[in-house]
């Protein structure tokens, strides 16, 4: 018998690599004599770097870049075990968590640190290069990160127009003439789960503005500079990207790379899927235990597991899913490949004690799920 085992992370407690190693704590208590593959997965959001890395034996690699307000921070990303492809966390350079709350201000607030980010891996050699674009302080359309990798952005004066979502505005000409000649040669996937705009009432500023710190007159003036920054790459460049799916996602970041990186937009989890090779891997399984940290009507929006039980359900295997909590309508989940639920919750607890606790109690709620299979095979059920 075959087991794959393929959780997403469960966001604040365990890595998706520590949810598996718990799973299988729990089955091998009662099934000892059993295959059993960790395949650790991610939907191209948070912990996507450490999924991938634990799944291809990979290394995460510390570089000391410009965080969102300019400032020096530790950032990281991942080199995959074929050693030529880069995963990079746009938030772990340019996030909102590196932010104090009551420094929120996109106005100022960069991507530089991104684009450094994207250097350094080039620097070691890596021909594939994936940027999760989730999470972000900015709002300057990726004008900072395509700064670090050489772009220059000028006023009508000839100079630097500076950094921030407020600069955008003066912009007047872009020269690509210095941009890391290396860009060409590497193909730049974007893991891109927001179809927004550039701009207008869907776009980077209307929708993402706020949580970044932007009020309304602030909005506005953010979304009508990013809508001159399209003018000018469309002049300077010929690229039209102000109504592209995905431009708007990381404040504009997409656009940005689509427009300098040349890069193409995809769906985390299916990057996810390929990286790992999911589908070869799950195809003999007899069962597949997945999971997250909150499992709801939303998983099914290509969160991690949703896209485990899609290719299970493929080669009719069935389907469990193990999660620190089970919200609204997750029972519409049964409809979408899923067999059985589980939440690991099993008696009256706070929130930080589930946390704390959820080792032993992801490990406790497989051993429970195991032992019903073996129960139902004493039967032939």
């Amino acid at each position: 018998m075959k087991i794959v085992i393929a959780p997403d992370s469960y966001k604040g407690s365990l890595s998706a690599l520590e949810v598996a190693n718990n799973i299988e704590k729990g089955i091998r208590r009662i099934f000892n004599n059993l295959t059993i593959e960790k395949i650790p997965m991610a939907d191209g959001g948070e912990g996507t770097v450490q999924s991938l890395v634990d799944s291809t034996n990979g290394k995460i690699v510390n570089v000391i870049v410009k965080g969102p307000l300019g400032k020096d921070v530790t950032a990281f990303y991942g080199i995959l075990g074929d050693a030529k492809t880069a995963i990079i966390e746009m938030a772990a350079a340019s996030g909102l968590p590196l932010i104090p709350k009551e420094e929120k201000n996109p106005l100022i607030t960069t991507s530089y640190g991104t684009g450094q980010l994207i250097k350094d891996a080039l620097d070691k050699d890596c021909k594939n290069i994936i940027i999760g674009l989730g999470g972000s302080a900015t709002n300057d359309g990726g004008v900072g990160a395509a700064k670090a990798l050489g772009v220059k952005f000028l006023d009508k004066e000839g100079n630097n127009i500076g950094e921030g979502g407020g600069a955008v505005g003066k912009l007047n000409s872009i020269d690509i003439s210095n941009i890391d000649p290396r860009i060409k040669d590497c193909n730049i996937t974007a893991a891109c789960d927001v179809d927004n705009p550039l701009c207008g009432p869907k776009g980077a500023s209307h929708v993402f503005g706020p949580q970044k710190g932007a009020d309304s007159s602030m909005i506005e003036f953010l979304d009508k500079n990013l809508s001159h920054y399209a003018e000018i790459i469309k002049r300077d460049l010929s690229i039209d990207i102000i109504n592209t799916p995905g431009a708007g996602a990381a404040g504009g970041l997409g656009a940005g790379i689509m427009a300098f990186l040349n890069a193409s937009m995809k769906r985390g989890i299916d990057i996810v899927i390929e990286l790992t090779d999911l589908e070869q891997k799950i195809k003999d399984a007899d069962l597949v235990f997945t999971g997250e940290g909150m499992i709801d009507f939303q998983t099914a929006f290509g969160k991690a597991p949703f896209g485990v039980a899609k290719i299970a359900k493929k080669y009719d295997i069935p389907v469990i899913a193990i999660a620190g909590g089970i919200g609204k309508d997750a029972e519409t989940l049964y409809l979408k490949g899923f067999d059985s639920i589980f939440s690991i919750v099993d008696g009256p607890m706070t929130l930080d004690n589930a946390i704390e606790n959820s080792s032993i109690l992801i490990e406790r709620t497989a051993e429970r799920i195991a032992r019903v299979f073996k129960a139902c095979s004493y039967k032939n059920i």
